[in-house]
């Protein structure tokens, strides 16, 4: 931010994607920077326990307590769609899932001092509803990105799909599933496709070879201007 000329003051609000500690960690150094009460969106569940146990137990959600949020600023915790701003909303929750988006992850959490498989229900995902189209900017797509994009059109009513921007967890997908994400999103017509994070090197690949010239490796830094 520093490089760019960006004042930490100036952001309005935050978005969380999910629990992870790789997209929260640096959540209370960036409130402190901004020296005001902002409003934070996120999922009800955000602050659960989330572990995994291999190679041993270890946390790898929120690496804070709520508590300390609380006292920097407000939380707006919903699993509904939310609008922040005009044109710019929250997904939600997305239980609507492709059927070869459902993989579960060796991620536990506690329920009634059960183990269970935690299947990420807080991942969530920006909606910008634009003249051009829909421009959706997901973390790291445990919901599918596919799906993401399908639960966007539904809750806009938009069809055009701009571009996509985010980590698309495909790190460790299978061809098959690479296949079936590619072939859908030139389905549905998503123009641009900007991939980094989670995505992997071989599904940036498949992207590549369908998109060309519309196909972005993301970096710190980048100005998309779309």
């Amino acid at each position: 931010m520093h490089l760019l000329n960006l004042e930490p003051s100036s952001i309005d609000y935050v978005f969380l994607s999910h629990c992870h500690y790789d997209h929260t960690g640096g959540l209370l150094g960036m409130l402190k920077a901004i020296g005001k009460r902002v409003p934070i969106i996120a999922h009800p569940s955000i602050f659960r326990r989330h572990f995994i146990t291999k190679p041993h137990l270890r946390d790898v959600g929120v690496p804070f307590r709520r508590e300390e949020v609380e006292e920097l600023t407000e939380l707006y915790l919903t699993a509904e769609p939310l609008e922040i701003i005009e044109g710019v909303y929250s997904t939600g929750e997305i239980r609507d899932r492709e059927d070869f988006e459902r993989v579960s992850l060796e991620v536990y959490t506690l329920q009634d001092g059960r183990v269970v498989r935690d299947e990420l229900l807080d991942d969530m995902s920006i909606v910008l509803k634009t003249s051009k189209g829909l421009v959706i900017v997901s973390g790291c797509s445990h919901a599918g990105i596919v799906s993401i994009v399908k639960h966007a059109v539904m809750l806009t009513g938009e069809e055009r799909v701009r571009a996509v921007i985010g980590g698309f967890h495909l790190i460790d997908a299978s061809d098959e599933r690479i296949e079936k994400t590619v072939k859908a999103f030139l389905e549905l017509g998503v123009e641009e496709v900007y991939t980094g994070h989670c995505t992997g090197l071989k599904a940036e690949a498949a992207f590549l070879e369908a998109y060309g010239r519309k196909f972005h490796k993301l970096h710190s830094g980048m100005m998309i201007e779309l």
